[in-house]
């Protein structure tokens, strides 16, 4: 199967509906991190996700190194607004204009780049200065240090007012079968031409061979029961669970990539087999799993 591409929200960026995230990418490894960046090429992926978070920026100066020949060919997203404390212990939100503003010339140094394709702020609260947050990135977009900006968001009552007041192109937000919790709120972004961007698809490897344990409102007996209804389907069908996690988001508007963390040689490898496996699957797939799933929403940010 060849990757189809899918355009963030009104804007010109054409993503593979496969993308990677690249906090899993493991510091020093570098014979792995080039295998799996080249062979996610080779597969079509075009979406590189990271933040100014992970490893303490050192994500996105290995980011920097690895695609340092072919960055016109990737869609790159870095995030902002969480700055490391002075100790390293921890981080403090800072959603100010100033920072913002500071935090993309750091990030644009550390990935060897002109330009962020998609910046995003890196969670929000309804306290922000929003007005002043939108300046910046207006600005940013304005210079062509970003050509678009979005939000990493799950609270409802933040990414909506971005949505409806701002010109984000893209909401990015943990999205599979076992955290159904976004798809009330899908209508709303889909009517403000806002895309998704679907994180934690593989619901923390819930979704493949991890042990069953408590996720979200779910039991631990709940968690089991759901992971043996995907094997079977996957068996039934002979499909991976790879492929399983990764559809479901993407049958869902408005949703336009679905990203997987990759760490390993392994995963990269039968990630290309999952991707021939997409075709095979629709809603229908899980409908009946999904009939014994309980509603859950979010109770907090409405």
């Amino acid at each position: 199967m060849k990757m189809q591409y899918n355009k963030i929200g009104k804007s010109d960026l054409l993503v593979s509906q496969i993308g990677l995230g690249a906090m899993s990418l493991v510091q020093g490894q570098d014979d792995t991190n080039s295998y799996i960046i080249k062979h996610a090429k080779e597969l079509g992926i075009n979406y590189l996700d990271t933040s100014d978070l992970y490893d303490k920026g050192k994500n996105e100066k290995l980011i920097g190194k690895l695609i340092s020949s072919d960055r016109d060919q990737w869609i790159l997203a870095s995030k902002v607004g969480n700055r490391w404390k002075e100790d390293g212990s921890g981080w403090d939100w800072v959603p100010s204009k100033a920072y913002i503003l500071k935090a993309v010339e750091d990030s644009l140094k550390r990935l060897n780049s002109d330009y962020i394709d998609l910046y995003q702020l890196h969670g929000g609260t309804i306290e922000d200065p929003f007005d002043e947050i939108v300046d910046a990135f207006e600005q940013l977009v304005q210079q062509g240090k970003i050509r678009y900006y979005g939000i990493s968001s799950i609270r409802p009552n933040v990414f909506i007012n971005y949505a409806e007041n701002s010109n984000i192109v893209s909401n990015m937000m943990q999205y599979s079968i076992f955290d159904r919790r976004p798809e009330e709120y899908f209508p709303r972004l889909e009517k403000n031409g806002i895309s998704v961007l679907a994180r934690g698809t593989v619901a923390q490897g819930l979704l493949l061979k991890k042990a069953a344990q408590k996720y979200l409102t779910y039991s631990v007996r709940e968690v089991l029961e759901i992971q043996n209804e995907i094997n079977s389907i996957a068996k039934e069908l002979d499909l991976s669970s790879v492929s399983l996690a990764i559809k479901y988001p993407l049958l869902h508007d408005p949703v336009v990539c679905s990203v997987i963390g990759i760490r390993t040689k392994e995963q990269i490898n039968s990630l290309g087999l999952a991707i021939e496996d997409l075709t095979k699957i629709d809603l229908n797939t899980f409908k009946e799993l999904i009939n014994k799933m309980p509603e859950i929403h979010y109770s907090d940010n409405r």
